[in-house]
């Protein structure tokens, strides 16, 4: 019988699987290498003994009711879009809220994580950590590790030849980065198109003598800011969203995707992407194509090789005077606490059962917590898979026999890509969260909804497939789900009416009428056919 749950790390996953764990009457025991909660969020000006933290000027890529923790609404005076600062603070609320602070051991580094030597019957873990240098060896029933995804950095010297070799300039990871003040006047190149190495591209443009990025691959560049100026994950992140991918031809959802790509601004025109592309990766960046506009980033394909001052490409091109190349090329999993034998399982999230346990183990009782890439909110994600876990250690869910999980790890075995790519290689938010909450017996019924509450069946159709929404039924129901649910875009225009003007159209009473009868529609569909699975026969809930 699980009790006590040792969690290595107090970010967002190991905040979230402290207060699960409590929720589920177990004793949770944090250990926090740093002197505060907030992993990556929690910003420094110093490199902090090799912590990697988020750079001075982020802001959030998801939306605050799209990442939220299920239970606990950001405050509706936030900011749609959170930068680190606020992002933090919420964090704090949240911990202090639930009393979660009296479970973490701050300053408290985790040597080693090994099994106990009778680990095949009681699966019970020996845990050595380390505080003012002094160590201490603990047991515990479980542990969950949540150390997340950016643990170290990965650079790729070996496919830029001549980098460490001839060129006489700065070259460093974008983890080392803070602030764009150290590269005023310099000229830079960044490596790597993804959301980090957009940004400082941006950011980098405005003090930089010039600012090359240097793109691998095809990338479809997107704005945080949908059409009609609403939070583009609140918009495009819906259940009907989800119903026409499944619905539609892939190679129709595909060409529909590129036009919307496209309507914003010709891709190929800024040599970014091709709707030919069989690989491509997704970054949101509002002005990074004005910078190209306005030539103060230019683009540039792979880099071929270095010399002692300058890059040449592999179109054959070549720039000059290279002051400083800045790598945003992602990280890779590190878990030097953790024992060989089961290190060696958990270094790709995809040879780990649901993307959580290792499926080989004789005993369920380690989980990684957070290692997943979303096309939504990690940190949805990793509270919905500490609420699944805890369920397990608390005996309330559980796993099916090894072979079935084996057989589950095959069907999603890694496609054989470095580091920087795999980052992109991401999995349906609404897809795999539905997953995790069928399996914690939590997955919202839409058919039962639409017979018992239709308004609120509309909001979590039609509308943003908020966090709240599983936490209306199930295991850690919250009486406040559905207020939450139907308030959300109140929420989301709140910070905004800091000037109020008259506008008496109400566009949304003539959108409730014309999705009325779709509703309709859709729930006959729902309930007619088994394979959308919300069907009475195959829903667990009805």
């Amino acid at each position: 019988m699980v009790r006590r749950v040792a969690i290595i790390g107090a970010g967002v996953a190991g905040l979230a699987s402290v207060k699960c764990c409590l929720d589920e009457g177990l004793e949770p025991t944090c250990f926090e290498r740093s002197e505060d909660i907030g992993g990556v969020w929690r910003y420094t000006d110093s490199l902090d003994g090799g912590r990697v933290t988020v750079y001075r000027s982020i802001i959030t890529n998801t939306s605050k009711e799209m990442s939220c923790f299920s239970d606990f609404p950001c405050p509706e005076d936030f900011p749609n879009y959170l930068p680190h600062s606020l992002l933090l603070e919420y964090y704090r609320m949240y911990a202090q809220h639930f009393g979660l602070l009296q479970h973490i051991h701050f300053k408290t580094t985790a040597l080693s994580v090994k099994k106990h030597p009778d680990f095949a019957t009681s699966g019970q873990w020996e845990v050595v950590t380390e505080t003012d240098g002094i160590q201490e060896s603990h047991v515990f029933d479980a542990v969950m590790v949540c150390t997340g995804r950016y643990q170290k950095p990965y650079l790729p010297l070996a496919s830029f030849p001549g980098i460490d070799t001839r060129f006489k300039g700065q070259y460093l990871h974008s983890w080392e980065y803070k602030d764009a003040e150290a590269f005023r006047g310099k000229r830079v190149l960044v490596v790597g198109t993804g959301s980090t190495g957009g940004d400082l591209s941006v950011e980098l443009s405005r003090v930089a003598a010039k600012v090359f990025l240097s793109a691998r691959s095809s990338t479809w560049v997107y704005s945080r800011v949908s059409d009609h100026g609403f939070p583009v994950d609140m918009v495009n992140t819906t259940r009907f969203n989800h119903f026409l991918d499944w619905l539609l031809p892939s190679a129709l959802l595909k060409r529909i995707r590129f036009w919307k790509f496209n309507s914003w601004f010709n891709h190929a025109n800024y040599g970014l992407a091709s709707t030919k592309s069989s690989y491509f990766k997704i970054t949101l960046n509002e002005q990074l194509p004005f910078c190209l506009l306005s030539g103060t980033i230019v683009l540039k394909p792979n880099v071929k090789e270095f010399t002692e001052s300058s890059a040449v490409f592999e179109d054959g091109t070549t720039e000059e005077n290279i002051d400083v190349v800045l790598f945003a090329t992602g990280y890779i999993f590190s878990f030097p606490f953790l024992e060989e034998s089961v290190c060696s399982l958990s270094n790709d999230n995809r040879s780990l059962y649901k993307y959580i346990f290792p499926p080989q183990l004789e005993k369920p009782t380690l989980a990684l917590i957070g290692l997943i890439q979303l096309t939504g909110s990690v940190m949805v994600g990793a509270e919905m898979q500490a609420r699944w876990v805890t369920g397990i250690f608390a005996g309330q869910n559980k796993l099916p026999p090894t072979s079935r999980m084996m057989a589950d790890v095959l069907k999603k075995s890694p496609v054989k890509r470095n580091p920087s790519e795999r980052e992109n290689l991401k999995i349906s938010f609404i897809s795999y969260i539905d997953e995790i909450a069928s399996c914690a017996g939590v997955k919202p019924s839409v058919l039962r909804l639409f017979l018992t509450d239709p308004r609120l069946a509309l909001a979590v159709f039609f509308g943003p497939c908020t966090p709240y929404q599983y936490r209306l039924m199930g295991r850690g129901k919250w009486s406040g789900a559905r207020e939450a649910i139907l308030t959300q875009w109140q929420r989301t225009l709140k910070p905004l009416r800091t000037r109020v003007v008259d506008d008496s159209s109400d566009g949304r009473r003539w959108m409730c009428l014309l999705a009325l009868p779709v509703a309709v529609t859709v729930g006959f569909l729902l309930s007619k056919y088994p394979r959308l699975g919300w069907s009475p026969q195959a829903s667990p809930q009805l």
